[in-house]
């Protein structure tokens, strides 16, 4: 993302099934949806001004791998 580019995502502690850890930290859950947005920011060539849909679309993306929704 550009530098500049600030993106504010409310993220509350979301419960993982069958795992031995029961449930992921805000902090956790905002560093693998900082990294996916970034990988959809670069997948589409690094232009700007996409980055709260990046940011929406890295956080349905981890949020399905990690809650099954």
């Amino acid at each position: 993302m550009e530098r500049g580019d600030v993106v504010m995502a409310r993220i509350s502690t979301i419960k993982l099934g069958r795992s031995s850890n029961p449930s992921m930290s805000t902090e956790d859950l905002n560093k693998l949806v900082a990294k996916k947005a970034y990988e959809l920011y670069e997948k589409r060539g690094r232009k700007s001004g996409h980055s709260l849909n990046d940011w929406l679309e890295a956080e349905r993306i981890v949020k399905g791998k990690f809650c099954g929704k």
